[in-house]
């Protein structure tokens, strides 16, 4: 919505609250709910206040030692919500609500440039440079519980009822049984702006994806980051429960595949008009994506999901149309783009994408050679590198990465080895339950 219309919904009376959000490091909404009055009357020039904490705390909102930015030594101050109101939307599944999404600078008018908007922006602005808009799609994958959030937690999240039984994958049958949750969800989401294209059914018990029409890479990313709100919220309002972490269960793994192509000035698909620059953009992908791996798989359950037969990819190549590779190429014509299949459900889109595309540059730039295109399984494949197999050994690549350190800045850098390093200190402190069940009694 514009802001013109805003201002006509809150005279109205029918919009009374605006929900002010930045994404933090983990890809979730923060922010404030506004009056709707002061935020046309005030917010939208001025921008409102929020404490530079919000980027420099763990999953669970503790403070943590490490970031430059703030800590206790600097007095976890103020940074700027800047409104970005081409991001202004309806939010149909809250009354009288809606929403906008930010851009976060500091008091003198800087940007923060570890804010994850922020680094996406900065790859964006370099493909400007060169005559060049990112196009992406995003496919997040979610299961679905009976149970509700609170009960989740009383229960430890075990012993929780999925809402399918058994793999209901594209059936129609089987999506049936949630379709009052999904079609909320789906209306809900086009309300609010979004180009809904489908939902299917997935292979883990309970486990669903909705998907939207592509757009612009900093677009997808505002809608991919509000969905996955929305759609906590509203299986809430039912009664239900979701998660999109990678790596539920020992079954299938929520996955996130991203879509990406670039776009000339005339909005014509460069993948399509130049193959020689879409093999170096995809060779500069592949050649960087190890090293990057930390901005795609952020947590220690990210590499749950890295399994032979999964679905989710073990080895660092690309095929035409072979779901086995890290990379699939797929489309053609204005479609021509290639599919990263090696993010969760757990990635910061922003991150993500941000990665992909400095990578791509760095094989622009270095006019790197795409290697041959992996044909049959790729589990299976000889002669080809492997992701990651662990968040240090991602930390680790990530540390040592030329291409991180020249595309994104040292800046960025050391925040998010700090971040890593915050989660596995966090990890390496916990006792599991795997650890009680095996050893109780046993050891």
């Amino acid at each position: 919505m514009t802001l013109d219309e805003l201002r006509a919904e809150v005279e109205a009376g029918r919009v009374d609250t605006v929900l002010l959000c930045l994404t933090d490091m983990q890809g979730r909404l923060q922010g404030k709910r506004m009056h709707a009055r002061f935020f046309v009357d005030e917010v939208v020039e001025h921008g409102a206040e929020a404490c530079n904490y919000l980027l420099a705390v763990d999953v669970e909102m503790n403070t943590v030692d490490g970031y430059a930015m703030s800590s206790w030594t600097k007095g976890y101050g103020d940074f700027v919500m800047a409104p970005d109101l081409d991001t202004l939307a309806l939010v149909p599944w809250l009354e009288g609500t809606a929403l906008c999404l930010v851009d976060l600078q500091w008091q003198d008018g800087s940007d923060v440039v570890a804010s994850p908007r922020q680094v996406l922006r900065a790859q964006l602005a370099r493909l400007a440079e060169k005559g060049w808009t990112a196009n992406a799609g995003s496919e997040l994958e979610f299961i679905l519980f009976e149970n509700s959030y609170e009960d989740a937690w009383d229960r430890g999240y075990v012993g929780l009822t999925p809402a399918n039984r058994y793999n209901v994958d594209y059936s129609i049958l089987g999506t049936t049984r949630v379709e009052p949750l999904l079609r909320s969800i789906r209306n809900a989401m086009a309300g609010a702006g979004m180009r809904v294209e489908d939902s299917k059914g997935e292979c883990n018990f309970g486990q669903h994806e909705i998907n939207f029409h592509y757009s612009d890479a900093l677009t997808t990313c505002d809608r991919h980051v509000v969905f996955k709100n929305g759609a906590k919220e509203i299986a809430a309002q039912h009664g239900s429960s979701i998660t999109f972490m990678a790596k539920w269960d020992e079954r299938e793994g929520n996955s996130c595949h991203l879509h990406l192509s670039l776009a000339d000035e005339d909005g014509k698909n460069v993948f399509a008009e130049d193959d020689a620059l879409f093999s170096s953009f995809l060779a500069g992908a592949i050649a960087g994506l190890k090293e990057l791996t930390l901005l795609l798989a952020p947590n220690i359950n990210s590499y749950k999901r890295f399994a032979a037969g999964s679905f989710a990819p073990t080895a660092v190549a690309w095929g035409n149309d072979n779901r086995t590779c890290a990379f699939r190429v797929v489309g053609h014509g204005p479609g021509k783009r290639f599919e990263c299949r090696l993010p969760g459900g757990d990635v910061n889109p922003y991150l993500a994408l941000a990665g992909l595309i400095a990578a791509g540059l760095h094989g622009v730039e270095q006019g790197l050679s795409l290697p041959p295109a992996c044909e049959g399984n790729a589990y299976t494949a000889e002669d080809v590198d492997h992701v990651p197999t662990n968040l240090r050994e991602a930390r680790e690549l990530f540390a040592g990465s030329e291409i991180a350190r020249t595309a994104l800045g040292e800046e960025v850098v050391a925040h998010y080895l700090n971040m890593a390093d915050v989660e596995l200190a966090a990890y390496d402190a916990a006792v599991t339950d795997w650890e009680r069940v095996r050893g109780f009694e046993r050891l």
